[in-house]
């Protein structure tokens, strides 16, 4: 059973990477900031189905995706700030 929720957030981790950078170039709010947001979630609820993940599964995904988004928004975080030139 951990093997598996450790491999779903491994996958949920470096999904989000991706789209937390999207996210971070698309403005605050706007239809496509909450498209990069959501837009893992069918992913991450079909694969957790498939396998017949535990319930804990779904903060540990969460967490990982969340992280996802963080890891990817950063470099696009740091970019904007250094044009800004703060």
């Amino acid at each position: 059973m951990w093997l598996k929720i450790l491999v779903i957030s491994i996958i949920c981790l470096l999904v989000n990477i991706p789209m937390g950078r999207m996210r971070e170039r698309a403005r605050k709010f706007s239809w496509q900031w909450i498209l990069w947001i959501r837009a893992s979630i069918p992913l991450i609820i079909a694969l957790r189905i498939c396998l017949k993940l535990h319930p804990i599964a779904i903060p540990i995904n969460i967490a990982a995706a969340i992280a996802g988004q963080m890891i990817g928004g950063a470099p696009e975080k740091r970019r904007k700030s250094s044009i800004s030139g703060h």
